[in-house]
């Protein structure tokens, strides 16, 4: 209680509580946390290895992919080592400037994972759609410079969000009912008038999901009408399987992100630690499954997995020798 007592009088301090009502169960909250961890810097480095050593991978689907993996790495940097620290040990105090950096990179990065996967549903309505035209569209130039406007686009869009909390006044609780620096659960804590705040979150969230999914459901619109219109039904199924994968990650990131956000926002009788529990399972699921959709559902990068695994246990046996 010392603790949080103190940072009621330090301004500069706020303090994460964990999962409030479940406090006694952090410990084994802690272990599903670890191997999530785990398994998302496990599989997303995997998958960064596999494709930059396989030249036969070097294709858009596996580089937007890549990208993919690289956001869910630098997610899982930004929350998870905090959320392991307030869970083994309460060791929830932040400072307010990395408080917003936090809350800075973990809302951007969800963002620019939403505009890969946009990138991947306009992959496949390319390859599927406009077939011959495939590597026309699809440069490696084009490539690239989708890679920075999905950076561009998440820093920005996340980019007043520090400056308008900045500029509020916390006179009461620094205490953030929360496993993570969350946007409306700082803004919750504010003295005076937070409806700018609420409004710019709002209007964010709707620009990235809203914009976003119309346009993923959209692309599979034309590329479902597409498919039907071949004739031979191995090759619809075969047009259909390789958008598998893509349509796995999309219910995976999307479906946890969508309960989230309305139960936070009306939800009001959902007890708190449920709006929490969703609040990490959209953070720490979609990075930890990823890989594991990708490495299973698609055979040239399980067969190089394979690849690899047996090349270095081959390397380990001459060395032994």
């Amino acid at each position: 209680m010392k603790s949080l007592n103190h940072t009621h009088m330090d301004p500069s301090i706020f303090f994460l509580l964990g999962i409030p009502g479940l406090e006694k169960f952090h410990l084994w909250l802690s272990l599903p946390v670890c191997c999530l961890g785990t398994a998302t810097v496990v599989g997303n480095i995997t998958i960064l290895v596999v494709v930059a050593t396989e030249p036969a991978l070097h294709k858009p689907v596996y580089l937007f992919l890549c990208m993919l993996s690289t956001i869910d790495l630098a997610a899982s940097v930004s929350t998870v080592p905090k959320l392991l620290g307030i869970l083994w040990c309460g060791a929830g105090h932040i400072s307010a400037s990395a408080c917003l950096a936090q809350m800075f990179f973990i809302h951007a990065f969800c963002m620019m994972e939403s505009t890969v996967l946009l990138a991947m549903a306009f992959d496949r309505y390319v390859a599927i759609c406009h077939p011959l035209r495939y590597a026309t569209i699809l440069t490696d130039t084009i490539i690239a410079r989708i890679g920075v406007v999905a950076m561009v686009r998440g820093s920005l869009l996340m980019l007043p969000c520090p400056f308008l909390i900045g500029r509020l006044s916390f006179c009461q609780s620094h205490v953030i009912l929360h496993t993570y620096c969350e946007h409306m659960a700082v803004v919750k804590l504010a003295c005076g008038d937070t409806r700018p705040n609420r409004v710019y979150g709002l209007t964010a969230a709707l620009l990235v999901i809203g914009v976003d999914l119309f346009c993923i459901s959209l692309s599979y619109v034309l590329i479902v009408q597409a498919v039907f219109r071949l004739s031979s039904h191995e090759a619809r199924s075969k047009a259909l399987g390789t958008c598998g994968s893509h349509v796995c990650v999309i219910l995976i990131s999307y479906t946890p992100a969508l309960f989230s956000f309305f139960t936070h926002r009306f939800g009001h009788h959902v007890p708190l630690h449920i709006h929490i529990l969703l609040a990490n399972v959209y953070l720490l699921f979609p990075p930890a499954l990823n890989p594991v959709v990708y490495g299973v559902k698609t055979k040239e990068i399980r067969e190089r997995v394979v690849r690899v695994f047996q090349r270095g246990q081959g390397i380990g046996i001459k060395a032994s020798e």
